[in-house]
């Protein structure tokens, strides 16, 4: 069974740095997409950032500048590096992936990790 396991949320104050870390584990062929999502409180899912395998790299609008995404293929992770957090930065924010599996292709999700930005 395929996971993804979260780590690196946190409270910082306004102006702060953290960095998001999203392993996969288990029978893993190969990774297409990874990308990160967040989901305010009360609000929908949205894209923060995505990175295909060949690099390339998508952010929404309100990161661009501030946010990194990359990834080390050979430990199945993806990174988000925030800088300069906002308030409106603060969300649960989930890793996902499209990847081969025994099983073939599907998305993983994670468990969500909580950010906090204080004014």
């Amino acid at each position: 069974q395929v996971q993804l396991v979260e780590s690196g949320g946190g409270l910082v104050q306004a102006g702060g740095s953290l960095r998001l870390s999203c392993a996969a584990s288990g029978s893993i062929l190969s990774i297409n997409d990874m990308g990160w999502y967040r989901q305010p409180p009360g609000k929908q899912r949205e894209l923060v950032a995505r990175i295909i395998s060949g690099g390339n790299t998508d952010y929404a609008d309100s990161v661009k500048g501030r946010f990194t995404i990359s990834r080390d293929n050979a430990k199945n992770t993806v990174y988000l590096e925030m800088k300069s957090l906002k308030p409106e930065d603060s969300a649960d924010y989930y890793c996902h992936m499209h990847l081969l599996s025994r099983n073939g292709w599907t998305d993983r999700w994670g468990q969500g990790t909580q950010v906090t930005v204080s004014s």
